[in-house]
């Protein structure tokens, strides 16, 4: 299904300048600006717009509680002061945010509505910032048949789905054999991109230190208003543990679908972590997420009604929120087996925010790997967080 292509503007600034430095904490929306720019820029000069469902609709983020928005406003203040940049941050006041509801209920012509007021009728403070929502399945389809077409020339490039590796094994002491349930393939490197599922083939990630799978779930449930309440913005709220957006429609007419995740605290203690079976849903998280919008937008959900879809899928979460990003025996620096993983990469453990992230850290590996083939020197890109790289990342 389609998602959220949504760069952090500048929350948890002030944890991660806290943590690490100003100039880490920057290169943190960096990361996420670079990928979100590169990715849309991708789509619009290949004309793929319509292919992969592009909407730019911007995010809105509601604020909950009085501590929320004290949060939000510190991480902001602490941004704007270490010149991070935020273009196209809007605040958003609760009085704001519920007037239009009062307008719309007054059937005022449209020409007279103030040209900021959206009919949103949130009774919540929040903050909008740059966002785009995108189908990744389409979007992936679409880089893979533009890279296949341009590496003809140069190499054979093939893409193999249902096809779990189950085991890699030195083949010699420069190239593996990579095992699947199709048959096994020779290689001189490999990159671990499997997210949830990494500690797999690299145990030594199965530990809070590592990648710890988590279940996400999502449902697709039906807005009993029009696109013309609903709008065309992504939103998140609850503190993160809820994110949704409208999916295009075809006719003024239709009620748009939605589409919802989160939802995770209803599971408490445990809140899905470790659990890497996406073939059911937890009921408490399904309870939860029907409950949600219809909450928050009185009037504009129908609360009996059920999701049209409704599936789950596994994340990789890590200790600090980060990705590792790299070659493999970094992570082993001290380890006697770190030889067993030389040439071997990894850009995985995005936890659950891997849109913004995951294309810049696929383009990092990308260089390495050049550079190492070409027997050249790799260059750090300014972007990039230091914390990133698995020789800053040593799991023992």
């Amino acid at each position: 299904s389609a998602t959220h292509l949504t760069p952090a503007a500048f929350t948890r600034f002030a944890e991660r300048r806290a943590l690490f430095d100003t100039v880490e904490a920057i290169k943190s929306y960096e990361l996420e600006q670079h990928t979100t720019s590169l990715l849309v820029k991708i789509i619009e000069e290949n004309g793929w717009a319509s292919d992969v469902d592009l909407v730019e609709g911007g995010h809105i983020c509601l604020l909950f509680t009085e501590k929320e928005a004290n949060n939000a406003h510190n991480d902001f203040d602490m941004a704007r002061q270490a010149q991070l940049n935020l273009d196209g941050v809007e605040w958003l006041s609760k009085e704001e945010l519920e007037k239009v509801s009062v307008l719309a209920s007054h059937n005022l012509p449209s020409l007279i509505q103030p040209s900021h007021y959206q009919e949103y009728g949130v009774p919540y403070p929040g903050f909008r910032r740059p966002a785009y929502n995108v189908w990744p399945l389409k979007l992936v389809t679409k880089l893979y048949q533009h890279a296949q077409a341009h590496a003809k020339q140069y190499a054979s490039l093939s893409l193999h789905t249902r096809t779990p590796v189950t085991a890699v094994t030195h083949e010699t002491t420069s190239t593996y054999t990579v095992v699947t349930n199709r048959g096994s393939i020779s290689c001189s490197r490999i990159v671990h991109a499997t997210n949830g599922y990494t500690s797999h083939l690299l145990p030594f990630l199965a530990s809070p230190d590592g990648i710890i799978p988590a279940r996400g779930q999502v449902m697709a449930t039906r807005a009993s208003v029009g696109t013309d309440q609903i709008k065309i913005s992504s939103w998140s709220g609850n503190k993160g543990f809820a994110y949704w957006f409208p999916r295009p429609v075809t006719r003024d007419t239709e009620k748009p679908l939605i589409i919802i995740g989160g939802g995770q605290e209803a599971a408490a203690p445990s809140r899905e972590l470790y659990v890497d079976d996406d073939s059911e849903t937890h009921p408490l998280v399904g309870k939860a997420l029907r409950k949600f919008l219809p909450s928050v937008f009185e009037g504009k959900y129908d609360p009996h009604s059920e999701p049209e879809m409704e599936w789950t899928g596994i994340t990789g979460y890590t200790k600090t929120g980060d990705p590792f990003v790299g070659a493999v025996a970094d992570l082993l620096a001290a380890n006697s087996d770190r030889d067993l993983y030389k040439k071997q990469y990894i850009a995985a453990g995005y936890t659950g925010h891997g849109m913004p992230r995951a294309f810049g850290c696929a383009e990092v590996i990308a260089q390495m790997i050049l550079a190492e083939i070409s027997d050249k020197e790799w260059k750090e890109p300014d972007w990039l967080p230091q914390r990133y790289l698995t020789w800053n990342r040593r799991v023992e």
